[in-house]
């Protein structure tokens, strides 16, 4: 869904716990006929959508304002040519994705290809557009270590979005 201009997206396991949570309350008060759990249960029931909805609202909106500056400060690199001495390093690449991982809960990691090489890339967000094997992107995001302090460097991404295909 669409909240001011920015895609909002709640996790497939977050829509699942609700839907588990429902039907065990609709059982119990089926069972139990109390029906004054109802005035309680109801209202967590919604705010088990709302929170998370808030809260991948936020992260969007954080990653809108980012994208401007690590457009213009991204260096274009080839993945081969990332080394651990360049955490912190804002990159852009290009490449074809090998692997979606992650997706379904709204914090997809995704396995880039170019001609030196693959690397990991992850996003701690919902990304804009949908992005699936084989598609070709284009990755802005900084260098990071692949576990908070020790790994092999990976890209935090902010943007992910296909490539636009030039016809001559």
């Amino acid at each position: 869904m669409k909240f001011k201009g920015t895609t909002v997206r709640v996790s497939i396991v977050q829509k699942g716990l609700v839907i588990a949570l429902t039907l065990i309350l609709i059982a119990y008060v089926i069972l139990n006929k109390d029906y004054g759990s109802l005035l309680w249960a109801v209202p967590i029931l919604i705010m088990l959508l709302v929170i998370p909805t808030a809260l991948n609202y936020m992260s969007q909106s954080q990653y809108d304002d980012l994208i401007p500056y690590y457009e213009a400060e991204a260096e274009t690199v080839r993945m081969a040519s990332i080394h651990p001495n360049d955490i912190g390093k804002i990159v852009r690449v290009e490449g074809v994705v090998e692997r979606v991982l992650f997706k379904s809960l709204n914090r997809p990691q995704y396995h880039i290809a170019d001609k030196s090489g693959v690397m990991s890339v992850k996003m701690f967000t919902t990304p804009k557009e949908d992005v699936y094997k084989d598609d070709v992107v284009v990755v802005l995001g900084q260098v990071i270590k692949r576990y908070v302090v020790v790994g092999d460097p990976v890209i935090n991404a902010v943007l992910i979005r296909k490539k636009e295909n030039k016809k001559s």
